[in-house]
């Protein structure tokens, strides 16, 4: 052999290992193997009626006597075509650009393929070891009927029968299933998948069984029909989206994008839905279900509806069960957006009744969307709910009770001073959920004078009274011991009057002072160079307060309290009060203080119990 001399190969496929990488790991599940011999049958019909339009149009899936088999009337294949398309792997003939099956009469309908990736027939072998394929090719009248037989192990068998064995043109797919792919082609579930892959497709498709019953599959979608009057077609659609996902809609949106042959119907979902929760939308490509959990069909604000549409622009995955992320579906996603932007604000004019339940129940999708686009939020934000020092109530009505509107950083702050703040007249706003806090802050831009600030802790403490310098000095010697007591949790404690008169105290504990208690809990378990590091960011911000309510009769009879145990677990248990009333989580140390402040007064009232009537019971200081 020369020195600079090549010799060129061709590559070889072991197709057991292929169909194991396509059921393992491109298809989600054996029941594709149906959805892919619909589609082909589909593409033929569409192939054939480019060159005939008047051409028949059915599918036939006969399925029950242990063997499935799929009949269309399309553009069938030549002994050539078999070779060229059933026999390798990777070519379609809705690709080919060369003649043969793609002339230029299927060429110019090229568009009008689902598949175009040539490794449909593939996915029978998730389900069967054997396929047979029998076609008589439509190109011309005496075209022989040839019989293609494949197996898994990647060879076939070719041969060429009578025209009687297949008196008109078209194809016809039959496979015996492995034992493990039987469950796939009994015939309930062949009609439940072929209804699930195939009921929106334009030609007519139905399933036969054994006896010769046969069964239509799919029908025009209601979106397409033609309806007496638009309140037949409004209850039709909601019985489409009753029958699709199991739920009444509170509305149904209509969509529509001509210039990627878009169609198909929005149903607004009739309860609440967390906004993490990745939406399931139907996309059927050319009447083909595509995939039922599209979350990337829309936006991720619109998570409060559900979307069946119909297209012919979008481009499919390989596996053809998700949409190919390009800036078409970018486009799409964009334009389907604004479509139900259009449905929010057209609500305000055309049906005010609506737009109140429907921002009663998807006000978190409402404020998402309100923070990004200004139009909605100068339309919709005063009609939005908050959690406020008056109840759950919009900002307008809100607004105009209070000409100062406070908010919260944290749900927990909002907790701690709802109370002390609803009885002083003070209006705070919630600030702690998703989005509110953001919003609250606009709300000057769409109601002008309205002022907006975030809620210092001193701006609560400038509404509790100082106690009579007489009932502070009484006090006094509880308070020094409630002092040590709490002072171990980076708690100060303060003796003040506040309505309301039913809560005995208050815990003023905002974020900053949370966060410094975190960095010396940390500092004080670390050691070497990271202790050094969290003592440089040491803060001088001001430790949390319990303030003790000297109006409470609970507190006052407290602070009259001698004993220096019993002193002590009654400031733990009213810190530990106030500590639930925030409702945040509790760190060891607090959960175990409650459980201390617990078994002491337990233990308290035990002894009091026991003790001999008309005497007192003596203890000794811890």
């Amino acid at each position: 052999m020369a020195p600079h001399s090549h010799t060129a190969h061709t590559f070889q496929v072991d197709l057991r290992g292929l169909v194991d990488l396509l059921s393992h790991h491109l298809y989600s599940s054996p029941r594709v193997y149906l959805r892919e011999l619909l589609q082909n049958a589909v593409d033929a019909i569409t192939a054939r009626q480019a060159l005939d339009p008047d051409a028949p149009a059915r599918i036939t899936v006969e399925a029950g006597d242990g063997t499935l088999a799929v009949t269309d009337t399309g553009v069938g294949l030549s002994e050539g075509d078999v070779h060229s398309f059933l026999a390798t792997i990777g070519r379609s003939s809705k690709r080919s650009a060369d003649g043969g099956l793609d002339g230029t009469a299927i060429a110019s309908a090229r568009s009008e393929f689902i598949g175009q990736f040539g490794i449909g027939l593939l996915a029978c072998f998730v389900v069967a070891d054997e396929i047979t394929v029998v076609s008589r090719s439509a190109a011309r009248p005496d075209a022989p009927v040839v019989e293609w037989c494949g197996r898994a192990d990647g060879s076939y068998t070719l041969r060429t029968l009578p025209p009687r064995a297949k008196p008109e043109p078209g194809t016809t797919v039959r496979l015996t299933p492995r034992a493990d792919g039987t469950e796939w082609t009994r015939h309930d579930r062949v009609v439940e998948l072929a209804r699930h892959y195939g009921g929106l497709l334009r030609h007519e498709v139905t399933v036969v069984d054994a006896r010769g019953t046969a069964t239509r599959i799919n029908r025009t979608p209601p979106w397409e029909r033609r309806h007496a009057s638009p309140l037949a077609r409004r209850e039709a659609l909601a019985e489409h989206c009753r029958s699709t996902f199991g739920f009444t809609p509170l509305d149904t949106i209509e969509l529509d994008l001509p210039i990627v042959g878009l169609r198909g119907v929005a149903h607004v979902l009739p309860t609440a839905v967390s906004p993490s929760q990745r939406a399931g939308h139907r996309v059927h490509l050319k009447g083909m279900l595509l995939s039922d959990q599209a979350s990337e069909l829309l936006p991720d604000w619109a998570f409060f509806v559900r979307c069946v549409v119909d297209t012919t622009g979008l481009r499919p995955t390989a596996s053809r069960e998700a949409l190919y992320e390009d800036e078409t579906l970018g486009a799409v996603r964009d334009a389907l957006g604004a479509r139900l932007r259009d449905w929010l604000t057209g609500l305000a004019a055309s049906d005010p009744a609506l737009l109140h339940r429907f921002v009663d129940i998807h006000h978190l999708a409402v404020k998402a969307l309100a923070r990004h686009d200004d139009a909605l939020l100068r339309m919709l934000l005063p009609w939005l709910p908050f959690e406020t020092t008056d109840g759950n109530v919009t900002l307008e009505e809100f607004a105009r009770g209070h000409s100062t509107i406070l908010v919260t950083r944290t749900v927990e702050e909002f907790r701690q001073v709802a109370p002390v703040a609803a009885a002083a007249g003070l209006g705070v706003v919630n600030g702690g959920y998703t989005y509110d806090r953001d919003l609250v802050h606009r709300l000057p831009e769409v109601r002008p004078g309205t002022l907006v600030e975030d809620l210092d802790p001193a701006t609560v403490t400038a509404h509790l009274d100082a106690v009579d310098p007489a009932a502070e000095l009484a006090a006094a010697p509880f308070l020094t011991v409630a002092r040590e007591v709490i002072g171990a949790h980076d708690c100060d404690v303060v003796l003040r009057s506040f309505q309301p008169v039913t809560a005995p105290a208050l815990l003023l504990d905002d974020r900053e002072a949370r966060h410094e208690r975190t960095r010396s809990e940390l500092a004080g378990a670390a050691d070497g160079l990271w202790a050094d590091i969290l003592g440089s960011l040491r803060t001088e911000t001001p430790r949390a307060r319990l303030v003790l309510n000297h109006l409470n009769p609970l507190v006052r009879r407290a602070v009259t309290i001698t004993e220096r145990g019993l002193a002590g677990v009654t400031a733990e248990a009213l810190y530990g009060q106030a500590l639930l009333l925030t409702r945040r989580p509790l760190r060891a140390a607090e959960s175990a203080l409650l459980n201390r402040a617990f078994l002491g007064l337990l233990d308290h009232a035990m002894h009091d119990h026991d003790a001999p009537r008309g005497g007192s019971a003596t203890r000794k200081e811890p």
